[in-house]
């Protein structure tokens, strides 16, 4: 049986290297892919907790964010779409459409 702390590390592994990639990069596409790297860690921890404390509520909950996700990435990737074809760029420093 696989420890729970080894979840948790992985957990916070997933979490740096998606707040890094949130943070350091400038491409919109790299950013949301590390938004799901976010998201997949907390997933990790709640399935590691549900299943440690014989508990099914970490996995249902886990299941909504999956699917929470799933929409938001189909309305970012329309409004990615969108946006190259007006602008042909996807950096997040020279996409300016959005602002009010």
């Amino acid at each position: 049986m696989v420890p729970l702390w080894w979840y948790i590390v992985l957990g916070v592994a997933l979490f740096v290297i998606g707040a890094a990639g949130v943070l350091l990069r400038r491409n919109i596409l790299v950013v949301l892919m590390s938004l799901e790297l976010l998201l997949n860690s907390v997933n990790v921890n709640f399935i590691a907790f549900g299943h440690y404390y014989d508990d099914y509520r970490g996995q249902i909950f886990a299941i909504f964010v999956i699917a929470i996700t799933a929409a938001e990435v189909a309305v970012a990737l329309g409004i990615l779409v969108a946006l190259a074809r007006n602008k042909s760029t996807l950096k997040v420093d020279e996409v300016s459409m959005m602002k009010g």
